[in-house]
């Protein structure tokens, strides 16, 4: 009776210390997830100026949204910038396939495309800035060289947004590869020497064996980086501040802040921050089904 008393009382120690150690993150994410959440929710169907009490309108800032065409441009040029994701993604393999090569000084060139990783996003957005003007900027310095007159690539609707998608993709390059290269090295050996004793190519190799072992690594990235992009503020607020000419590249973040503390819109602002909000979980969601349909695994 005595140990059964002294186990009990372990136990209920041991139990006591468990819910406090669980309390601290399951209080964090109720502080700053779950009421933030719900509070969005209900502030999206204020009037609401962030100073004085909301005002409950129901559903009307999100009928007004139907008829906003900034809100619908704006979106379309977030999902626009995400043309990158892509083309980030197919540049990252094939540099980290060059970079798993013994090739002299490949220490340095992980090191140099991994720098902007690391760098200020302000800074970068900044520079670029000053390479894309359009009387002294270096990248139309560099396409006079070969004769070409370039644009004004911010102040132009044709060619702002694809400016800053090519700012993007140089921005992350870095850690697509670095994660690209890390799954590379970790596909066993014997899988490429099976493919070479059946005769296949670099090509079916890479077709066959690279992308397909890779493929974890890729959905992560695609799904961060639609989470990112739909985020796009800094770019735009600092290359673009007005929202680029005829509104070209105004993102839907860009435009909710503007919404929220330029015009103190806070419901309205919070409305389109969860359409945002929406879209985006359902595209995960979708990421996510397709991802389990086509795994794999090997034994």
């Amino acid at each position: 009776m005595r140990d059964r008393r002294a186990r009990n009382r372990l136990h209920r120690s041991e139990h006591r210390w468990a819910m406090a150690f669980l309390a601290a993150p399951v209080i964090g994410f109720a502080l700053f997830t779950v009421y933030p959440t719900v509070y969005a929710l209900y502030a999206s169907l204020t009037r609401w100026n962030g100073l004085s009490a909301p005002k409950f309108i129901g559903f009307d800032n999100y009928v007004e949204l139907l008829s906003d065409e900034y809100f619908r441009k704006s979106m379309w040029n977030t999902f626009f910038y995400m043309i990158g994701i892509p083309i980030g993604l197919t540049l990252s393999l094939l540099l980290a396939l060059t970079l798993n090569r013994k090739i002299a000084g490949r220490t340095v060139f992980r090191t140099i495309y991994y720098v902007p990783v690391i760098s200020s996003l302000a800074a970068i957005a900044i520079v670029w800035q000053f390479a894309y003007n359009g009387d002294f900027g270096l990248v139309n310095q560099a396409l006079s060289w070969f004769g070409i007159d370039g644009p004004d690539w911010l102040q132009n609707t044709a060619t702002v947004k694809p400016a800053i998608i090519i700012m993007a993709i140089w921005k992350g390059l870095g850690y697509s590869t670095l994660l690209y290269l890390a799954a590379i090295q970790s596909v066993p050996a014997s899988l490429y020497e099976a493919a070479a004793l059946d005769g296949a190519g670099a090509l079916r190799k890479f077709r066959s064996i690279t992308v397909p072992m890779v493929r974890p690594v890729t959905f992560f990235l695609v799904v961060t980086n639609i989470i990112g992009g739909s985020q796009l503020f800094i770019e735009v607020s600092i290359m673009t501040p007005t929202g680029g000419p005829e509104f070209s590249s105004a993102s839907i973040v860009w435009y909710i802040v503007r919404k929220a503390f330029k015009y103190q819109q806070m419901g309205y602002a919070t409305a389109m921050a969860v359409v945002l909000g929406l879209i985006v979980f359902i595209i995960t969601l979708v990421q996510f089904r397709l991802n389990q349909r086509n795994s794999f695994s090997i034994d």
